[in-house]
């Protein structure tokens, strides 16, 4: 399956952005979706995971109520949904695709597919 993210840009501190994350083919139902981001010098953060069904979501203690993880099958795509942006919140944001959730949590090298990022800057 083919990723893409899109919806990022430049916003103001205190806000709310709602990434999407798009898949092509018929498969995308058939994995699990996580999200990460990467600002620059920084290693890649995991941000938290939803299952294939999309019936359960798994975030890290770090980002658990600023980030809301959610996704339509029927439209091949799924969200992430931050609130109260930081300008500490400016990275490289990334969707990837893995039929076993724990292999998204571990941020595995092993993960089958990577989307291309989108850019997101929070001014102060």
């Amino acid at each position: 399956v083919q990723l893409q993210a899109s919806g990022g840009g430049l916003v103001q501190a205190g806000g709310r952005l709602t990434l999407s994350c798009t898949g092509s083919g018929q498969t995308f139902r058939t994995y699990a979706i996580g999200w990460y981001r990467q600002a620059s010098g920084k290693e890649r953060e995991f941000l938290g995971a939803i299952i294939k069904g999309g019936g359960s979501t798994f975030y890290p203690d770090s980002v658990k109520g600023r980030f809301t993880i959610s996704r339509d099958n029927a439209k091949n795509t799924a969200y992430l949904q931050i609130n109260n942006l930081e300008p500490e919140d400016t990275a490289v944001y990334y969707c990837a695709a893995d039929p076993k959730l724990h292999t998204l949590v571990a941020v595995s090298t092993s993960v089958q597919y990577w989307g291309q990022g989108t850019q997101v800057t929070v001014s102060s």
